[in-house]
């Protein structure tokens, strides 16, 4: 059983990529630097650093701290921290050793060449960056399992917990997030179901109201319970194959069982 005591004072950091990046302006809290000689977890979102530093507090090691914040980001920053794309993490140990595990995203098995050409035969930039072409093979959830199979010492579910507490009671828009889910939903007229989520029936949200995300708290409990099956394989895989196939979209149940 590995001692808590160990990994405490693992340093770490991570880069998530989502499958749409949205401008969002990132303040700092402070003008001078912010030290801790126990630890310190930092995100894009106040919630979800708050998530962090309470596994910390808990007796969770650094990697587990960060799970956590990430499934909360995929939550409260849904401009660039979701589920649906990957990243990369970074790992310190007290002994100086380090290592990574790169959970970025693949492309899917039926990718072929001429894939960002429109019906001209020329380069689309629409294709290459609005179409469910240009989604990959999500690589978060699996890069999270590994990295608690590895290096974890809290239990999964209790990772995953808050992340669905906070999607289905909801937190409050800041000023930018808002500004930042309205000029989405004008370039994502064609996708319904994103509307439907990030607005009140096509009316943008404005900051200080609560947005909910019932469907995101649903696959969040599916990953709480089954893990990275809960992802790949299962509900959450037809319901992704499903929507690749509307929108003329190649990822496949292969392409999400294989990563």
């Amino acid at each position: 059983m590995r001692s808590p005591h160990r990994w405490r004072a693992v340093t770490l950091w991570t880069f998530a990529l989502a499958l749409a990046v949205l401008p969002i302006d990132v303040v700092a809290q402070t003008a001078e630097p912010v030290r801790a000689s126990t630890g310190m977890v930092v995100s894009q979102h106040w919630l979800a650093s708050d998530v962090g530093r309470d596994v910390l507090a808990a007796g969770g090691n650094a990697i587990d701290a960060a799970i956590a914040t990430g499934f909360a980001l995929a939550v409260v920053h849904p401009t660039a921290g979701n589920i649906g794309g990957g990243g990369f993490m970074v790992v310190r140990f007290p002994n100086g050793q380090t290592t990574a595990i790169d959970f970025r995203e693949k492309a899917p098995l039926a990718s072929f060449p001429e894939m960002w050409l429109d019906e001209k035969g020329e380069y689309s930039s629409d294709v290459h960056h609005r179409s469910a072409k240009s989604v990959g093979v999500p690589g978060t959830v699996a890069g999270f399992e590994r990295a608690h199979k590895l290096y974890g010492d809290m239990d999964w579910q209790r990772l995953v917990s808050p992340a669905v507490a906070i999607a289905e009671d909801g937190f409050e828009l800041s000023e930018s997030l808002a500004r930042s889910l309205a000029g989405f939903l004008e370039r994502r007229a064609r996708t319904p179901a994103t509307v439907a989520q990030f607005s009140k029936d096509g009316t943008p949200y404005a900051e200080g109201e609560t947005l909910r995300q019932p469907d995101l708290a649903r696959t969040l409990r599916r990953i709480q319970g089954e893990g990275r099956d809960g992802f790949y394989r299962g509900e959450t895989a037809r319901l992704i194959t499903e929507e690749m196939q509307r929108g003329d979209g190649i990822i496949t149940r292969a392409d999400l069982e294989l990563y």
